[in-house]
């Protein structure tokens, strides 16, 4: 374990620094003008350069990699041109509400998965869930995030549509709302993060639903034709024990896998489901980073997913390894 730990370190590290080499290149080809930004469009032509000199956007693009690296290694992700704010601080005011909101998305997607998967291997004839699987996944996100703003809150108002919690003087100790309610002795503040969340989370969980559901279907029907398992009905086992005690466990690692996708996709549709139900994480603030040509921040925020992907990755391996004893971490 100490060995693969050592091994998954590294390689974390050279697939940061190609992937920040590969974002900070972006702003060779992006047509916008940070120094522009913080002067303001009706600045003279003297102040932009100055500002220019300033923010040392006039040195060779080796000179300022080399200065973000250093900055990098004392955790120092620049000055936001948006928000005049270093871009640490506002990852860590945004950073938990895309935490809270992606960890529901999984847990609900790999329920949903779940769920989907076992109905279609206990139920005769389900081509019918399989016709309305294909379906969904087949919706972009955007327009699955809408559909269901439109229909849960517009129309139905069934569900709240906007922003995160309704207790705007609410201040939690995690910054995790459904955690800090509880923390605090106030459910009533975890109750209604729980129902702001439902929307949003359910845009991020269905395409991780449909194609995890998918994946663990077709290894259901796999690993149910072993000879082990035929042991197992024989001993007089239901199949719903048969499947639950033998079935699931062994047919895990291809679902896993899938997970580990579904999860690097999550980011990037943090920026569209973030920006349809006004969510104040991590990806509204990279589209209004994108929208106000604030490099520094977009650079900062890919980092810190790039880091959380390496984490949710190495954590897939460890599950399938115990999930299948012939997997050598």
């Amino acid at each position: 374990m100490l060995a693969y730990l050592t091994k998954s370190i590294i390689g974390a590290i050279v697939v940061l620094l190609v992937m920040s080499f590969i974002v900070f290149g972006l702003q060779s080809i992006i047509p916008a003008d940070p120094a522009r930004a913080i002067a303001g469009p009706n600045a003279p032509l003297e102040t932009v350069e100055a500002m220019r000199e300033q923010l040392g956007l006039n040195d060779p693009a080796v000179v300022q990699y080399g200065r973000f690296l250093l900055r990098l290694a004392h955790a120092d992700l620049g000055t936001s041109v948006r928000t005049r704010q270093p871009v640490y601080d506002d990852i860590r005011q945004y950073l938990p509400a895309t935490l809270e909101l992606g960890l529901a998305a999984i847990a609900l997607g790999v329920a949903l998965a779940g769920v989907m998967a076992a109905l279609q291997f206990l139920i005769p004839g389900s081509g019918g869930i399989r016709l309305v699987m294909v379906g969904v996944g087949s919706t972009p996100i955007f327009l699955s995030a809408l559909l269901l703003a439109y229909f849960f809150w517009f129309r139905l108002d069934w569900l709240p549509g906007a922003g995160r919690l309704a207790y705007r003087d609410f201040a939690g100790p995690t910054g995790l709302n459904v955690i800090d309610g509880i923390l605090v002795g106030r459910p009533e503040v975890s109750v209604d993060a729980l129902l702001h969340m439902i929307l949003p989370a359910l845009a991020l969980a269905l395409p991780i639903g449909i194609a995890v559901g998918r994946s663990l279907n077709s290894a259901l029907h796999e690993v149910m034709r072993q000879t082990y398992i035929r042991t197992a009905r024989g001993k007089g086992l239901s199949e719903t024990k048969v499947l639950l005690r033998h079935g699931l466990r062994n047919a895990a690692t291809a679902p896993l896998s899938m997970v580990s996708l579904q999860v690097r996709l999550l980011f990037g549709n943090l920026l569209v489901v973030e920006r349809v139900f006004g969510w104040p994480g991590l990806g509204l603030y990279t589209v209004q980073a994108f929208a106000s040509a604030d490099l520094p921040a977009v650079l900062g925020v890919a980092i810190v997913f790039g880091i959380l992907y390496i984490l949710v990755n190495t954590l897939i391996e460890i599950a399938q390894s115990i999930a299948d004893s012939r997997i050598d971490l």
